[in-house]
C-alpha cells in the first residue's frame, strides 16, 4: 500500500502512484469529469476523475453488460467512485490512491491527481454552518470549520514559527523554562481581575501572571528565565484586544543594570522572531494577509512618557484620563508618529509614574515618582509592560504599604526577598496581540485558537 503523501510534497516526486488524504475543499460534477479540490493540513491540490455514468451494455432491455472478467470489475469500481464523488459533501474526509501527474496547465500547483480508488474516511453534513462572508461571532461559533481556511491555518503555522524561533534564542542563550503554577492562593496584580475557584475545603484564585514565580527563580539563583503559558484576567471588557485566557509570554533575568537591559532582551527576542516570520511565511502572509513583514531594526525608539504626552497633545489629542497613562487613542497617536518621523512599527514607552505602576517596580533613583519600567506599542497598541524590579526588602515593603497594601498578605512573596535576591527585571508579553497586530487584523479574536471572553466559553 502507498504511503500517504502530503500534497505540499506531491511537486517534488516523479509521476506515478500516490496516496493522498484530507478533507474536500470543492466538488465539480461535470457530465463526462469530475473534479475535487482536496485539502489538507499543507496545501491543496486538484484531482480529476474522468465519470462513468452507467455500465455498458449489449442489450439494453435485457440489461446484459457488455464486460465481464476484470474489464467488468473495472468498470464497476469507475462507477462507484463517481457515484461517490457525485454524493460527496464538501468537508468530507477522503482518502484518494491515484496516479500524480505534472501539468503545467492546472492552475492549482500545476499537478494533478488521477483518481484510481477513493475512501469516504467521514461524511460531513451537506450543509455547512457558515460561510467566507459569516460574522465573526457566527465563525467562532464553528471555530473548527473556520479554521480549515488557509488563512487561518496559516497564523498558527505564524505563531508556531515565532515562538519557536523566541525559544531558540532563549535556550543558545542560557535560559531556563520554568512552568509556573495557575492556582494561586492570592493575587498576583489587583484583586479586581481575579476569577475566584473552589479549592476543597477553601478558595483559590487563577493566576493573572506568573510575576511572583518569575522573580522567585531570581532569588533561586536560575538567573536567566522564560515561560509561555496561560494568564487569566476577570476582565468584562469586549475590545478587540482584550481576553479573558491568553497565552502570555514571560522573561526575567538577573544582574541588570536597569530596564534598559530588558528592553535590549526584548527587541532581541522580537527580532529573531520576526525574522523567522519572514524567512518562513513571508510569501504566503502577503498572499492571504496583504502584509509585508518587516523585521524591526534595532535599538527600537524610546520615549518617556512624559515627552510621549506632549507630542500627542501637538498633534491635537488631550488624553483624558487623570491617571497620567495613555489611553488607547494616546497609543495609536504616539504610534503614528514613530511611524511617520521613525520609520518604526515598535517604540517603548518610559519612565511610567510609581502611581499607577506595582509596588515591585524598581523607582527612579532620585525621583521616587518614576519606575524604571515601560510599555511597548506595535503599531498602535500595547503588546507588553516590562521593568526592573525592586530586589531590596525594605524598600520592597515601604512601596507595598505606600500603595495601602498590608506586607502580612504578601509574606510569601516577601520571603523570596528576605534570603537575597540580585537586581533583576523582565516583562510579559501577550502573544495573541503581537500575531494581531503582526498580520494586521481588527480583532484578537481572530488569531486566538479558542478565543474565552466574558460571553463565551464554548467551543
Amino acid at each position: 500500500m502507498t504511503s500517504r503523501v502530503l500534497i505540499k510534497d506531491l511537486s517534488a516526486l516523479a509521476d506515478g502512484p500516490v496516496t493522498v488524504s484530507g478533507w474536500v475543499d470543492t466538488v465539480r460534477d461535470q457530465k463526462k469529469v469530475q473534479f475535487i479540490v482536496l485539502r489538507d493540513e499543507s496545501g491543496a491540490a486538484q484531482l480529476v476523475n474522468p465519470a462513468l455514468r452507467a455500465l455498458p451494455v449489449t442489450d439494453a432491455e435485457a440489461g446484459t453488460v457488455a464486460l465481464e472478467g476484470e474489464e467488468l470489475a473495472a468498470a464497476e469500481a469507475r462507477l462507484a467512485t463517481t457515484e461517490a464523488i457525485s454524493d460527496l459533501a464538501n468537508g468530507s474526509f477522503i482518502t484518494v490512491t491515484g496516479q500524480l501527474k505534472q501539468d503545467e496547465r492546472v492552475k492549482l500547483g500545476g499537478l494533478e491527481v488521477k483518481i484510481e480508488s477513493l475512501t469516504v474516511v467521514s461524511e460531513a453534513i451537506a450543509e455547512t454552518p457558515i460561510a467566507t462572508d459569516s460574522g465573526l461571532d457566527k465563525r467562532m461559533d464553528w471555530r473548527f470549520l473556520d479554521l480549515r481556511h488557509p488563512k487561518q491555518n496559516l497564523i498558527f503555522k505564524i505563531q508556531t514559527t515565532f515562538l519557536h524561533a523566541m525559544r531558540e534564542y532563549w535556550v543558545d542563550n542560557d535560559f531556563i523554562e520554568i512552568q509556573t503554577p495557575k492556582l494561586m492562593a492570592s493575587a498576583s496584580e489587583s484583586r479586581a481581575e481575579l476569577f475566584e475557584v473552589e479549592y476543597f475545603e477553601g478558595k483559590a484564585y487563577l493566576a493573572q501572571s506568573p510575576q511572583f514565580y518569575k522573580q522567585m527563580a531570581q532569588s533561586a539563583g536560575f538567573g536567566k528565565i522564560f515561560e509561555v503559558g496561560p494568564a487569566f484576567r476577570a476582565d468584562h471588557s469586549f475590545t478587540s484586544r482584550h481576553a479573558t485566557e491568553f497565552t502570555s509570554v514571560d522573561t526575567e533575568i538577573s544582574w541588570i543594570d536597569s530596564h534598559e537591559d530588558v528592553m535590549n532582551l526584548h527587541e532581541e527576542l522580537l527580532v529573531a522572531g520576526f525574522t523567522a516570520v519572514k524567512a518562513k511565511h513571508g510569501d504566503a502572509i502577503k498572499e492571504l494577509f496583504d502584509v509585508e513583514i518587516t523585521v524591526p531594526s534595532r535599538p527600537f525608539p524610546r520615549i518617556p512618557l512624559a515627552e510621549a504626552k506632549q507630542i500627542v497633545a501637538e498633534r491635537g489629542y488631550e488624553i483624558p484620563r487623570a491617571d497620567d497613562d495613555m489611553d488607547p487613542e494616546g497609543e495609536r497617536q504616539i504610534s503614528a508618529y514613530v511611524a511617520e518621523k521613525l520609520g518604526h512599527e515598535f517604540v517603548f514607552i518610559t519612565d511610567y509614574a510609581s502611581s499607577i505602576r506595582p509596588f515591585y517596580h524598581m523607582r527612579h533613583e532620585g525621583d521616587p515618582s518614576l519606575t524604571n519600567s515601560y510599555d511597548l506599542l506595535f503599531n498602535g497598541t500595547e503588546i507588553s509592560t516590562g521593568a526592573q524590579r525592586e530586589h531590596r526588602i525594605d524598600v520592597l515593603v515601604a512601596q507595598a504599604e505606600d500603595k495601602g497594601m498590608d506586607p502580612e498578605e504578601l509574606g510569601t512573596y516577601l520571603d523570596f526577598f528576605r534570603y537575597g535576591v540580585p537586581p533583576h527585571g523582565g516583562f510579559g508579553m501577550g502573544l495573541a496581540r503581537v500575531l494581531m497586530l503582526m498580520l494586521h487584523q481588527a480583532s484578537i479574536r481572530e488569531v486566538t485558537y479558542l478565543f474565552r471572553g466574558p460571553t463565551r466559553l464554548e467551543p
